[in-house]
């Protein structure tokens, strides 16, 4: 008869008793805004550092088709295989260029000199011609020509 079912009054004794287990739902909140604001505030942190840029010691890339190179002379005279051109009669050559093939990787070498300004005007000039791959072309630390590692993105 002890083992029988409970009376009213040790149930009443039963929903007095502090809970002994964490509610960790609060816990699992605060942590997920705590993801969201570090996910959200991460990007933002970058900062830009002064840089020479020039050298690398990245190795070659291999690619599936010869990327055609628009080089900005020392004068901050656009070319393209050993055509010069002006900032405006560029685009036209480079449109046409987009037209036979968009997908085709444009890399933009600028010589040392050029402000880099310049070489950012002709990176816009690509990107507006259609190109969505474009990448700069900077000297190995053993003198050659280095690939980049992958196509910049979008010319902007």
């Amino acid at each position: 008869m002890a083992m029988g079912s409970l009376r009213a009054s040790d149930e009443d004794e039963l929903d007095d008793m502090p809970m002994s287990e964490i509610n960790v739902t609060p816990m699992v909140d605060v942590m997920l805004v705590l993801l969201i604001i570090f996910m959200v505030a991460a990007p933002l942190m970058t900062t830009g550092v002064p840089v020479q840029l020039p050298k690398t010691s990245a190795p070659k890339v291999a690619q599936s088709k010869k990327p055609q190179e628009v080089t900005v002379d020392k004068d901050g005279k656009p070319s393209i295989a050993k055509e010069v051109f002006t900032m405006e009669s560029i685009v036209p050559r480079l449109r046409e260029m987009a037209a036979a093939d968009k997908d085709q990787v444009i890399l933009v070498r600028g010589d040392r000199d050029v402000p880099y300004g310049k070489v950012m005007e002709v990176m816009g000039l690509v990107g507006q011609a259609g190109f969505t791959k474009v990448s700069l072309i900077a000297q190995s630390s053993g003198g050659a020509a280095a690939s980049p590692a992958a196509p910049a993105g979008t010319a902007r």
